[in-house]
């Protein structure tokens, strides 16, 4: 009587097992493609840009500001007029974490030192492979070698 359990339970454990829907996915966390041309080079991922000398953040794969007003963080994709700087010489730090701003204190604090800085090389003025095909402002992604 065991042995008849036992094969039955092996044959009906046999009928019963399916195979595995292997689904390989290879997510290497690469945005290099979503980085604008005015972002800083050296990263194969950026979430966000934190930017010291206004105090906002860019979050990259949105295209769209982070900046503080009336005591909320708005998401804009531009900023107000009384942000006056220039994006292609302003200091970026890349910040890979979620919802930055939610630890803006101690964000503010740590890059505080690098408020002032223009001397970080940025995507548009690489001559690295990696950013040959980058995010423009205009939506469109440009192959430019022939530039060097």
């Amino acid at each position: 009587m065991k042995k008849l359990f036992f094969a039955a339970a092996i044959i009906f454990g046999s009928l019963t097992v399916k195979v595995a829907d292997a689904q390989v996915r290879i997510d290497l966390g690469l945005n290099i493609g979503a980085q604008p041309e005015w972002g800083p080079v050296g990263y194969d991922h950026a979430e966000y840009y934190y930017m010291p000398d206004i105090d906002a953040y860019y979050d990259v794969p949105r295209h769209q500001y982070v900046y503080f007003e009336n005591n909320v963080w708005v998401h804009a994709g531009a900023l107000p007029p009384r942000y006056h700087f220039d994006r292609y010489h302003t200091y970026k730090v890349v910040v890979n974490e979620h919802n930055p701003w939610e630890r803006h204190d101690a964000i503010r604090a740590r890059y505080a030192n690098y408020r002032g800085r223009h001397d970080q090389v940025i995507i548009r003025d690489s001559r690295d492979e990696h950013y040959r095909n980058h995010w423009h402002e205009d939506g469109d992604h440009r192959d430019h070698r022939d530039r060097y």
